[in-house]
């Protein structure tokens, strides 16, 4: 698994880590979701051993990672920004890979050519961002990592190549328990794959569990009432129009419609809560909801 304990990053007096902890179980794919600036992008550099931390510890199957040689073989990382220089070209790198990451898979390397059916001579820093991105991915994939590090990993690919890459990682998730770490704002996207979710904010982390746990744990409510709403609701966000109350609530599904019966409604609807809506709502509660802005 991976693990993060206490972790703390200061640049020049700056604290883009404060105390973060994070656990990622061992074979899960993982969502790691915060708003710009939250820290997300220098957490993943500290988990694939680029960054030393000021303070705590970064673990991953209970090694360190940092100057680790034998635990970076066991991971891959493809960051949102790629560095590409030179001429060199995919199969140029394909042959580094190789010389890094004993698990590097040859047959797999050829099957993938006809699925990004890419110039492998061609450089790398020709191609548009999203042939870079495939690149990237490509080469990854063939290293057959126990550990996936992700930062916006499907930006610039259409929704066809999109679609094509998350079947090949949920492939290696269930056949080889590959654990996935996944930056991204499509937070669409990734409540289709992942399913465990961490909600960063500035360097901290706010909440972490899993997808179903998340989502049981908030719900939305569609109200008619001509009562009082009952006492004792954790309410997150209200709004009314007409006689219909949206309401936001946190708490179990059960407990929550056990509690709006006793104001008697004419209507009572409760509906789970999308990813990106818990997203909103509980950033809301800590100041970065929505503002309005009269002008």
């Amino acid at each position: 698994m991976i693990d993060v304990q206490n972790l703390t990053k200061s640049f020049d007096g700056f604290w883009a880590l404060d105390g973060l902890c994070l656990h990622v179980p061992r074979g899960s794919v993982y969502g790691l979701v915060g708003p710009n600036g939250a820290g997300k992008t220098t957490l993943i550099r500290h988990l694939a051993g680029v960054l030393r931390p000021t303070s705590g510890s970064v673990t991953i199957g209970g090694l360190p990672v940092y100057e680790n040689l034998a635990v970076k073989r066991r991971l891959a990382w493809i960051p949102d920004e790629l560095f590409c220089q030179g001429s060199d070209g995919v199969r140029d790198l394909m042959r580094l890979y190789k010389s890094v990451y004993p698990s590097f898979d040859d047959t797999r390397y050829k099957q993938l050519g006809e699925v990004f059916a890419l110039d492998e001579k061609r450089p790398i820093r020709r191609f548009s961002k999203g042939m870079q991105k495939q690149a990237a991915l490509w080469l990854a994939i063939c290293c057959r990592p126990d550990y996936l590090l992700l930062d916006e990993p499907v930006d610039g690919l259409d929704p066809v190549m999109r679609r094509q890459v998350w079947s090949l990682l949920m492939e290696d998730v269930a056949g080889r328990g590959m654990t996935v770490l996944v930056s991204s704002h499509n937070l669409r996207e990734l409540e289709d794959v992942c399913d465990h979710v961490g909600i960063m904010h500035k360097g901290k982390m706010l909440l972490e569990r899993s997808l179903d746990a998340l989502q049981e744990n908030i719900v939305k409510v569609q109200l008619v009432t001509e009562h009082p709403l009952p006492e004792g609701l954790n309410i997150l966000h209200k709004q009314t129009v007409g006689r219909i109350q949206t309401l936001i609530v946190r708490g179990e599904q059960h407990e929550v419609a056990e509690k709006l019966a006793q104001c008697q409604p004419l209507l009572c609807d409760l509906l789970p809560l999308s990813l990106e809506e818990i997203f909103i709502y509980e950033l809301g509660g800590v100041d970065y909801d929505i503002k309005n802005i009269v002008l």
